[in-house]
């Protein structure tokens, strides 16, 4: 594969997975969570688990681990929504 597509990979992993930080900084910030989406983000979670299986399945250390990272992300929002609904 050419270095410049790893690149391009590497650069989108990186930023799809911090790309909720400053979501879940906002709720802790602010103790809210009413304009978040259970359901979204339950969703979202499902298919983020799925990609990871994906990940084992062909063997790619770069999709495990940022999909690995964004599951965490995730289910931190969802805990926190649980948590001040």
């Amino acid at each position: 594969m050419n270095p410049l597509f790893e690149i391009v990979g590497a650069v989108a992993a990186i930023l799809t997975t911090l790309a909720w930080l400053p979501q879940i900084m906002k709720i802790l910030r602010e103790r809210k969570t009413s304009d978040i989406s259970l359901g979204t983000n339950a969703a979202l979670a499902t298919g983020i688990s799925l990609w990871i299986v994906y990940g084992v399945a062909i063997g790619s250390l770069p999709v495990i681990l940022s999909n690995s990272i964004t599951l965490v992300f995730i289910l931190a929002i969802v805990g926190l929504k649980l948590r001040f609904g």
